[in-house]
């Protein structure tokens, strides 16, 4: 194992916290608000801090999976 990879998996990086994220989500068949909650959970972490380690791909779903539920307004989207 390359110092790359061990440090990878030692610190919470924003593309190690993306997988985290990714994987509790599909594996547990939740949301990812909630998987987000529950990674910060396992590793101890408080949710305001996490805000650096959020991609914009899991903030995309986030904010539609907000929109879905009618926690903020949404965009122009057509009812389908």
């Amino acid at each position: 194992m390359s110092i790359d990879e061990e440090l990878e998996n030692t610190i919470l990086t924003k593309k190690r916290f993306t997988k985290l994220v990714e994987e509790k989500a599909s594996a547990s068949k939740i949301g990812y608000i909630d998987a987000v909650i529950e990674v910060c959970k396992d590793f101890d972490i408080d949710t305001a801090d996490v805000g650096n380690l959020i991609s914009p791909i899991i903030k995309n779903k986030i904010e539609a999976e907000a929109i879905d539920l009618n926690m903020i307004k949404g965009g122009n989207q057509l009812p389908i």
